[in-house]
């Protein structure tokens, strides 16, 4: 049963077409500027999720869509960055100031791309609903259209 559901949530498929709900697992992680952000926080918000890291060009062609996602979806929409690659916080302050990067950006150390893994390719995006529950888990790059429709839905 683990195997078939993380395979349904993989393929990008929408949950709730197959009758079964799945939750958000919250986490708290450490931005590049230090804050501490909990996933939780953002309940009641559409949240993109978004697994990366600088070194990866595919997660580097998404930034700018979800920096205009960010800026478009104000109030509505949390772009969340989580970074993956065990690079230095230095490295990633670097990228997110070189690309103007507008959202939120954290370090994993490993535990939590454990909790939406597992992830063996980068980039990963998760769409979490206003109720806190996965709507739509992506693995590889997406255009800015396939996130704006899905998002959409859940406004």
């Amino acid at each position: 049963m683990v195997a078939v559901l993380a395979f349904t949530i993989g393929c990008g498929n929408t949950l709730a077409k197959k009758g079964r709900t799945v939750r958000a697992t919250d986490f708290e992680l450490k931005t590049i500027d230090d804050q501490t952000i909990r996933l939780s926080d953002y309940s009641g918000k559409v949240i993109l999720l978004n697994f990366f890291a600088t070194w990866c060009p595919p997660c580097l062609m998404e930034m700018p869509a979800f920096n205009e996602m960010s800026m478009e979806y104000k109030g509505a929409l949390e772009v969340i960055a989580v970074n993956v690659g065990r690079e230095p916080l230095s490295k990633v302050r670097e990228f997110a100031l070189a690309n103007n990067l507008q959202f939120t950006i954290a370090m994993d150390d490993g535990k939590v791309s454990k909790l939406y893994g597992p992830i063996r390719g980068i980039p990963v995006t998760v769409i979490i609903d206003k109720d806190f529950n996965i709507a739509k888990k992506y693995i590889g790059a997406r255009p800015k259209a396939v996130f704006v429709k899905d998002i959409e839905k859940l406004l």
